[in-house]
């Protein structure tokens, strides 16, 4: 079960936010929420429900551990939960890492539950805060349950730390306002999926499909639309799990802030999957040195995080080269050899940075999309040289670059500006709110967009989220 299934939608949130609402004790809700959050899950395998809650409850013993003062807790939630992520997610890909060195070793694959990558960073994180601050800990499973299952976030993020989740679980504020509020980020997310999302995808699949007749413009169209097309999805899930979280009394991290306003590769990764970024920052780049051991270190220390980021997304040589792609960048920045911050001291070096900044990231994401290292260079090798104009290209161009896509897509690159923020500002009240019209208007507007999307999901086949695979 998806956030964006009709199943969802019509059926398991009506149900739960009518059942939770009913609910008085606080106590009594997380109790529901919990197993709702479990429920949830087991609708992809019952094997990964079982595999969640037995990462959960180890993750809770060692931070018991942890908070009388073991040493080894920590390192041995990392080997086990890399274990439990490398068995799930990695035997194919080493077995194919050893058959280059003449090791011929047979590995079975195994489809990777949903949100492995997710709870398995949750429980990390969990035990290494334990053992830096015993009360960031719990002595209840259920409150440790309850964190690495919590339904808006079991399946692909935010990864919030446990001292803000627990501060929660007894002290939330609940109003009918809270919950409109909520509501409409959620249906906020919803049309980024359902709309933008799968209009960008039109132009993506084409032009990554076109083989032969793929045309440098048709190259630049689609990956300029499966830039689009990975930032709306996630960003759209990620709006739903804070929304679902409001709706629940909940505040979830924010995951993204305009990435693509960014000025640079570093300011890209401030803005982008905000809240994996500080978790390789504390759980990775801090422990190795961070910024502390001159600028070669932590040049260093950067690509070896971005690598690891890369490896993180998936089982394939192409994200190893999409985390190194970035590992270089940033490493280059840290050195000043691009020196982004002496470009933006001019009017014309700050539209630079943010070319530049654009330019490089949409590169880089046409290997995350390429099925294999050879297709994606092949795909890169076009964009520059492809310009001769046979009769397939011109027709699937034709085919691919119609009003609609062209539309949407550039309705898509505006949305994925900072528009709405200064939207919001010049339709606020000086402490913040906005005025009771535009408020009106909002909640309008969301109202339309739940029944566009209720057509959408009537009319179209169903898309899971991109980063379910991750």
């Amino acid at each position: 079960m998806a956030f964006d299934s009709a199943a969802f939608l019509f059926f398991f949130l009506p149900l739960l936010l009518i059942i939770e609402a009913l609910i008085r004790p606080v106590r009594a809700k997380n109790v529901f929420l919990c197993l709702a959050g479990l429920l949830f899950y087991s609708f992809g395998e019952l094997w990964a429900l079982a595999l969640l809650i037995a990462s959960a409850l180890v993750n809770w013993a060692l931070a018991l551990l942890a908070m009388r003062g073991s040493r080894a807790a920590v390192p041995l939630a990392a080997v086990i939960n890399l274990a439990l992520l490398g068995v799930c997610k990695y035997l194919g890909f080493f077995g194919s890492g050893l058959a280059l060195i003449g090791v011929e070793l047979s590995l079975p694959e195994i489809v990777a539950p949903a949100g492995v990558s997710f709870f398995t960073f949750k429980g990390i994180s969990y035990v290494a805060d334990a053992a830096k601050r015993p009360e960031d800990g719990t002595k209840s499973f259920f409150e440790a349950l309850f964190y690495i299952s919590f339904l808006p976030e079991v399946m692909s993020g935010p990864l919030s730390r446990f001292s803000a989740f627990r501060a929660q679980l007894s002290a939330r504020r609940r109003s009918l306002e809270l919950t409109a509020r909520g509501a409409r980020r959620f249906l906020l997310g919803l049309s980024k999926k359902l709309l933008l999302s799968g209009a960008a995808a039109i132009a993506a699949d084409a032009a990554f499909s076109a083989g032969d007749a793929l045309t440098a413009p048709l190259a630049w169209l689609g990956a300029v639309g499966y830039s689009l097309q990975l930032y709306f999805d996630f960003s759209g899930y990620s709006d739903m799990a804070v929304g679902l979280g409001a709706m629940l009394g909940f505040k979830c991290p924010e995951n993204f802030n305009y990435p693509y306003a960014a000025v640079s590769i570093t300011d890209f990764w401030r803005r982008w999957h905000i809240s994996l970024s500080l978790w390789f920052r504390d759980c990775l780049y801090i422990p190795l040195g961070g910024s502390r051991r001159g600028k070669w270190r932590t040049a260093a220390n950067k690509a070896a995080v971005f690598v690891l980021c890369g490896l993180w997304h998936g089982a394939n040589m192409t994200f190893v080269l999409w985390g190194a792609w970035h590992a270089l960048l940033s490493a280059l920045e840290s050195l000043k050899v691009l020196d982004t911050e002496r470009w933006r001291r001019t009017a014309a070096g700050r539209v630079f940075s943010r070319f530049y900044t654009l330019l490089c990231v949409c590169l880089g994401f046409v290997m995350f999309r390429a099925p294999d290292v050879a297709s994606g260079f092949e795909y890169l090798a076009a964009m520059f040289t492809g310009w001769d104009f046979s009769a397939a290209a011109e027709l699937l161009l034709a085919r691919t670059a119609d009003g609609y896509v062209l539309f949407m897509t550039a309705l898509c690159a505006a949305a994925s500006l900072p528009v709405l923020p200064a939207l919001h500002r010049r339709l606020s009240s000086p402490d913040g709110a906005l005025r009771p019209g535009a408020d009106t208007a909002g909640y309008a507007a969301s109202l339309l967009l739940l029944i566009i999307c209720a057509a959408a999901l009537a009319s179209g086949g169903f898309a899971p989220f991109i980063y379910f695979q991750f």
